[in-house]
């Protein structure tokens, strides 16, 4: 039988393939995509983890319980603690710099995922608003094991292999995991009409991950 989690996969099963094989991805693994368009995805991901952390912020506001709020500000403190500024490293290694990263413009693309995001969770309960950010947690961790399974996958010499190992990385899988778990464990018992509120709200962040590649991709502003 299908688990909560497997089941929303299932209800946008085309929309899911589509963000996580999508061309970008492909590229990365593959050691062909520009590096202009890894630059800029790199430049409006570090916009989204701003974000990503206001959105972990949200859920410590609509915690319900000790656990819930502890589980929320460990993922908040892990964004602005320790990701961020790895992000900023990495960002030096690929020739953006800090300075560089606070003039920023959010893109398009940018602008849609995170504020869908964080208008999920201003609507609706902290359910709502893990389900929304599920797609980059959880996405990311299964677009790095894609790629490993992939024949076109370049692992010697690859200059975006970090990114690889990163997604990859025993830590990002467990975290991965625990999000799994967690919103299982929360859909255990809910009825029809709610799995399908939710599978729409997956459904929408998962075309607009997909609308982030491609933004990065092409170079939308």
């Amino acid at each position: 039988m299908s688990t909560p989690f497997e089941r929303l996969k299932q209800s946008c099963a085309a929309e899911w393939r589509a963000y996580c094989e999508h061309e970008f991805v492909r590229q990365l693994g593959a050691g062909t995509l520009p590096m202009e368009a890894f630059q800029h995805y790199l430049k409006q991901d570090y916009l989204f983890l701003v974000h990503f952390g206001r959105a972990w912020g949200l859920a410590v506001y609509k915690s319900r319980d000790i656990g819930q709020l502890r589980q929320s500000l460990d993922s908040l403190k892990a964004i602005i603690d320790v990701e961020l500024d790895l992000h900023v490293k990495y960002c030096g290694e690929w020739g953006i710099s800090e300075a560089q990263l606070a003039q920023l413009e959010e893109s398009r693309a940018t602008l849609a995922y995170t504020r869908y995001v964080l208008e999920t969770g201003n609507r609706g309960d902290i359910l709502d608003l893990h389900v929304a950010l599920a797609p980059c947690i959880v996405g990311y961790a299964e677009i790095g094991n894609w790629l490993v399974d992939q024949r076109f996958t370049v692992r010697l010499d690859n200059p975006y292999g970090a990114w690889i190992d990163m997604y990859t990385s025993k830590e990002f899988q467990q975290a991965a995991q625990a999000e799994v778990d967690w919103i299982n464990a929360q859909m255990a018992d809910i009825s029809d009409k709610r799995f399908q509120e939710l599978a729409r709200i997956f459904s929408e962040a998962t075309r607009l991950e997909a609308d982030f590649w491609q933004m990065g991709l092409t170079l939308q502003n």
